[in-house]
């Protein structure tokens, strides 16, 4: 996956995309209800998409103003080639540029693994989050 391939941009130029892969990673394979996916902090977000080669969306995720990473999604056909480590680094880049000091998210415990191979550390205790297990992780520039 190239950066090339990675729309950053705000809700209302991605919306349509990033729903779609938030949709079916959430809604449809995790059965988190979809009235807690979409929340007002989509509006006031840094969006991510990234396309294959056909155009379509197969991962999105978000900074949050106060350095947050979330509603990371891949499709579940495009996991392991690259895709979420992409994202990630792209919006890490985003948060560093900005100006903040570090990046914080919220993991599934089941993604654990796949953020500290990018540098995150655990950042507190596993707490439940729309019934799934979840750790927070934080990357402190330097």
């Amino acid at each position: 996956m190239n950066k090339s391939d990675i729309i950053l941009g705000d809700w209302a130029t991605l919306q349509k995309d990033a729903q779609s892969v938030r949709y079916h990673v959430f809604v449809v394979e995790q059965h988190i209800p979809v009235e807690i996916e979409w929340d007002e902090m989509d509006a006031q977000c840094l969006h991510a998409v990234a396309y294959d080669d056909q155009g379509n969306p197969v991962g999105t995720g978000r900074l949050l103003p106060d350095g947050h990473i979330g509603r990371m999604a891949v499709l579940a056909s495009q996991r392991n080639h690259g895709v979420g480590a992409a994202i990630l680094r792209l919006l890490m880049a985003q948060a560093k540029l900005r100006g903040d000091g570090y990046v914080r998210l919220n993991a599934q415990q089941s993604a654990e693994k796949f953020y500290a191979r990018e540098g995150f550390s655990r950042d507190g205790e596993i707490f439940l989050e729309a019934g799934i297990e979840h750790i927070g992780m934080a990357f402190y520039f330097n």
